[in-house]
Formats: C-alpha cells, sequence, structure tokens
C-alpha cells in the first residue's frame, strides 16, 4: 500500500479513499466507485456512511508528481475507455513506426518534460529523441522530439500529450510575452499567476507559468495565508484576521507568509499595522497604486491585482509595486499550435 509520510505523520491514500478503488489495466484506467450494496449510488444507510470531499481531502497531501502522475491516468482512463477501437480495428500490434512534434507557431514551449511521463507511462518501450528543450523559444517548422515505438502506442498517446504541450505552451508564450514587456518598460515588477487554474492540471500550468520567465503565487490553500475581502469582513476586520492567522500559524507550527488585500487607504493602513509579509492592492487606480507604495515604503512586498490586463499593466509597474498578479495567464490563455506527425 502507498504511504505519504508528511511531518510525523504518514497517510495512506487507500484508506483516506475508501469510497473507491482505481483498476489498472493493459494500456487504460478506469475510476470505479463503490456504491452502497442496494446499487443506488444516491442512497446510503446513514450520512456518516456517504463520503465528502472535505473527509476524502482533509488529510491527504500529495507531491506534485503524484499529482501529475493521477492526472495522466484519469485522462488515459476519460480517453480511452475500454479501448481506442479505431487504432485497435487497423493498426497490427506489431507495427512499428515514428512520429515528430511539429511546431506551428511561435511560442515558447512548454511541456516536454511532462510528455517524456505521458509517454514512458503509457508503453515503456517508446523511445524519445529531443532536440528542443521546455523555456526555448520556437517557430514554424521546429521539430521538438521524435518519439518510436508501437505504432498503437504512438497514436494512443497523441491526443493527451498535445493537449498538455498545447495548452502549458501557450500559458508559458502567454506569461513570456507580460514579463518581457515589464522588464522593456524598465521596471522590476513581476507576474504573477493565480489559483485561477484548470482542475487538476494546476501543477502543470504553475510549471508552465515558470517556464515563461512568470512567478508562481501560492500554489494553493496549503502553502500561504492570503487574507481577501470575505476572510476580512467575516473576521470583523483586518486586525482581527491577522491576529487569528498568527495565532494559528503559531499553534500549528506553521511557517506561512500571510498576504492581506485591502481595497482602499484605510485598510492600508490597518494591514500596515499587522506587519504582513505582503499587501495587496484590490482594483487600485495607477495612481492610488503609486501613492500606497509610497506609503508601504518598503516595509513589505506589494501587489497589484484586480481587472488588470497586459494593455494597462505598465502604469501599475511604474507605480513600483513588487508583483502584478494575473489570472488570465491560466484560464484564458490560447494554446500554442502543434501537431504529432508520422514519420
Amino acid at each position: 500500500m502507498t504511504t505519504i509520510r508528511k511531518g510525523n505523520a504518514v497517510f495512506h491514500p487507500a484508506k483516506a479513499l475508501k469510497s473507491a478503488k482505481i483498476t489498472k489495466f493493459a494500456k487504460h484506467y478506469a475510476y470505479m466507485p463503490e456504491y452502497p450494496a442496494n446499487g443506488n449510488r444516491n442512497t446510503y444507510h446513514s450520512d456518516t456512511q456517504k463520503p465528502t470531499l472535505h473527509n476524502i481531502t482533509h488529510h491527504i497531501m500529495y507531491t506534485v508528481d503524484q499529482l501529475n502522475e493521477q492526472l495522466i491516468e484519469l485522462a488515459f482512463s476519460e480517453d480511452i475507455g475500454d479501448g481506442d477501437h479505431t487504432t485497435l480495428c487497423c493498426i497490427p500490434e506489431d507495427a512499428m513506426g515514428q512520429s515528430r512534434l511539429l511546431i506551428k507557431e511561435e511560442g515558447i514551449l512548454a511541456g516536454v518534460r511532462v510528455a517524456r511521463e505521458v509517454f514512458r507511462e503509457f508503453d515503456p518501450t517508446l523511445q524519445m529523441e529531443v532536440f528542443i528543450e521546455d523555456g526555448a523559444h520556437v517557430k514554424p517548422g521546429d521539430v521538438a522530439f521524435i518519439v518510436s515505438g508501437k505504432v498503437q502506442s504512438l497514436l494512443q498517446t497523441e491526443r493527451l500529450m498535445l493537449n498538455i504541450m498545447q495548452r502549458m505552451s501557450g500559458i508559458a508564450t502567454m506569461t513570456h510575452r507580460y514579463q518581457q514587456a515589464l522588464v522593456d518598460a524598465g521596471t522590476k515588477t513581476r507576474v504573477l499567476d493565480t489559483r485561477k487554474t484548470t482542475p487538476g492540471m494546476r501543477m502543470l500550468e504553475k510549471e508552465a507559468v515558470k517556464i515563461g520567465g512568470g512567478t508562481n503565487h501560492r500554489i494553493g490553500l496549503f502553502d500561504m495565508i492570503l487574507l481577501k475581502d470575505n476572510h476580512i469582513d467575516f473576521c470583523g476586520g483586518i486586525h482581527n484576521a491577522v491576529t487569528r492567522a498568527k495565532a494559528y500559524c503559531k499553534a500549528k507550527g506553521k511557517d506561512l507568509k500571510i498576504e492581506v488585500e485591502v481595497r482602499n487607504f484605510k485598510e492600508l493602513d490597518e494591514a500596515l499595522a499587522e506587519q504582513p509579509d505582503r499587501i495587496m492592492f484590490d482594483n487600485f487606480t495607477p495612481e492610488d497604486t503609486r501613492k500606497a507604495v509610497e506609503i508601504v515604503a518598503g516595509r513589505c512586498e506589494t501587489e497589484s491585482s484586480g481587472g488588470i490586463t497586459f494593455d494597462t499593466m505598465i502604469p501599475y509597474a511604474q507605480a513600483g509595486v513588487d508583483f502584478i498578479s494575473f489570472g488570465a495567464l491560466t484560464h484564458s490563455v490560447k494554446g500554442l499550435d502543434m501537431s504529432f506527425k508520422a514519420v
């Protein structure tokens, strides 16, 4: 049984996910929920028998590699099902061949490392010869890599590999464009991503941002405390929210950075009094951002957020903020055009 160690505790994902079982079989995967004995998936003998997301996930901490492996397994399961009947009906099992990844649009390449994992997970006998690595500038006509092996395997891995690489390359390309524009404008402001990612693909999309030259904000809810407007309002103010956050970290033995979102200058003064690690200016104008940066005067990191686009970001950067966060990097990106063609 696989175990995951975090701190002094050892967790057993198979036990924690006792409401389901994963079965692996030749060339594809299936997720099979265990329903009650009567066969009705909506009927349980008591509320305590019905699993909830809170109960399932609260005690599990997966590594990045484990999360990516689960994504690949699930993606193969939903794509191949009980078999790729198009390939199986016309391609002999022992047929061998090659396919190449052909770039069809200029941009920043990302996802080569993950492509290796996709091919290896599906068919370890596939051989991948890489000519262009992650982070490289590519143009139409470039060949990033060639994969050799069973034709059935090449055909069945094509779509998943392309889906991942096109999306990651699109994110890396967009991130590079934003960050380079800030550099060209003579600023030191860094591009930040957000949690507005595709469910299940967060680790890959965050990796793509870094490949493109951006900076990762918190990965999830577990690695930083970000006190946003709703947290602050529910707590009754910034002082209460930050005080509780610091007490929580001390009690739990956690060394987490604390960021506070502010909506006006009154909240900015309140936040500065609490000495957070970073203050986020939410929906400030560039003029108010400059004033806010002067008030902070280097006492903590600063971040601008809220509806800022590529066309409007330069004045915010010139106001002197350390970071600008863009949800669009991952929720509104266009994939980079490429194809996987038989040689």
